[in-house]
């Protein structure tokens, strides 16, 4: 039974909130956004990446089939593929190339 936070909860951690929010409020992300924040669209596309998913198809298999856990990720909503092929539409990608460049900033040493 597991006792502790999930790896990937502990791995989101350590990101700053108020950095992602800045970038966000700069490209007005979240206007008109009801359930799946960018901030979700975040944690599910990075889940993505960490566990080699190749389509949407793929994406919301798997988040499927972990759906119980999904919360204590940080996944609150049920991500379908038309959900998040809407939000990679119409969500502006510099939201997460200003992000990226944060920390890339933060971990270099000056």
């Amino acid at each position: 039974m597991n006792q502790g936070k999930y790896i990937f909860a502990q791995l989101f951690e350590i990101i700053y909130w108020y950095d992602f929010d800045l970038c966000v409020k700069r490209y007005r992300g979240n206007v008109g956004v009801k359930n799946f924040t960018c901030w979700e669209q975040f944690l599910v596309m990075s889940f993505a990446q960490f566990s080699y998913r190749e389509s949407l198809r793929d994406i919301e298999y798997c988040l499927e089939s972990i759906g119980s856990k999904l919360y204590h990720c940080g996944i609150k909503t049920r991500v379908t593929k038309s959900t998040l092929s809407d939000a990679n539409r119409d969500r502006d990608w510099r939201i997460y190339a200003d992000y990226a460049q944060i920390l890339i900033e933060q971990a270099l040493p000056i």
